[in-house]
């Protein structure tokens, strides 16, 4: 994977970004608002995909939408990501996030590991077949969850994406019962609308709210 570093290296929070193409054209507008809406120090390690569909789900799923089939590469780079932060600054807070597919991969990587201290999962594709399930019958390791959609996501034909806002809704039920330091925001739009600005404020909110 290609990495792309923003921010101050030596900043105590780390935040790690699956990202494609689409991202990255806007990652630099993101991580200037990450720095304004958080006002601290920070160092972004966005991590370039080559497979979207294949190298962030958690486990095989038929195709929601086009013939792309979901795969079940989000298990090697989870390793990927860990392998690239190296040993692990007990001093520092890790933060994972993303949008979209990659917002539940972030979601479902703090399900594998406990170096991560939050997550943003801005417009997660919680709808993911399984993904409420296994949330039911694992544990979080990470401290806080900001979780977001945008109010005309779930305003879909199409069946299965259609159920996200009840999806979204359910897992912030479970976090919260759970007794994680979550929250669950609506954005205006459908899911296509300003991914860096809901990223970023995502971000921003678990950095604000570590514990």
């Amino acid at each position: 994977m290609t990495k792309y570093t923003f921010g101050d290296p030596s900043a105590s929070n780390i935040l790690v970004q699956m990202v494609d193409d689409h991202d990255l054209a806007v990652i630099e507008n993101e991580t200037a608002l990450i720095c304004e809406l958080a006002g601290t120090d920070f160092f972004l390690i966005a991590m370039r995909v080559s497979s979207w569909n294949d190298d962030l789900s958690p486990w095989k799923a038929p195709a929601v939408f086009g013939n792309e089939d979901f795969g079940s590469g989000a298990e090697e780079t989870l390793k990927a990501v860990l392998s690239e932060l190296g040993p692990i600054d007990r001093n520092k807070n890790y933060f994972i996030g993303g949008y979209s597919l990659a917002g539940l991969f972030a979601l479902w990587s703090a399900y594998q590991t406990d170096i991560f201290t939050g997550v943003a999962a801005a417009s997660p594709s919680i709808w993911f077949p399984g993904f409420l399930d296994y949330m039911k019958e694992h544990a979080l390791q990470a401290g806080s969850v900001c979780l977001s959609l945008g109010d005309r996501e779930e305003k879909t034909r199409n069946p299965v994406m259609s159920t996200v806002g009840n999806c979204i809704r359910e897992a912030y039920e479970m976090l919260d019962e759970a007794g994680v330091n979550c929250v669950l925001e609506w954005n205006k739009g459908n899911h296509f609308r300003e991914p860096d600005l809901r990223t970023a404020k995502a971000f921003a909110w678990v950095m604000q709210n570590a514990i």
